[in-house]
């Protein structure tokens, strides 16, 4: 049997990729959201895209703010988004 390859959604495009091909975006109850390089840390998680047009699409749509059921300020999605340059 094949093995199954867990799919996220991208909060920017709304694509449904595989899990390695993403960036985990993290929130947790003392550090805030950050991005989760190993995708194994505790917290709630939501997947984006390794692409600035993504960022982009997920700023405008707040599609953090609805991952995480919460306000993120913009200096999250700036933060977030200076991350996001050096994966490109």
């Amino acid at each position: 049997m094949a093995k199954k390859i867990p799919l996220r959604q991208c909060i920017g495009c709304g694509e449904m990729k595989s899990k390695k091909d993403m960036i985990r975006v993290l929130r947790t109850e003392d550090e805030g959201i950050m991005l989760d390089a190993t995708g194994r840390k505790n917290g709630r998680g939501a997947y984006i895209c390794p692409s600035l047009e993504c960022m982009k699409k997920a700023r405008k749509s707040r599609g953090l703010d609805r991952a995480f059921k919460m306000s993120v300020p913009d200096e999250v999605y700036d933060s977030l988004t200076k991350e996001i340059e050096l994966f490109e």
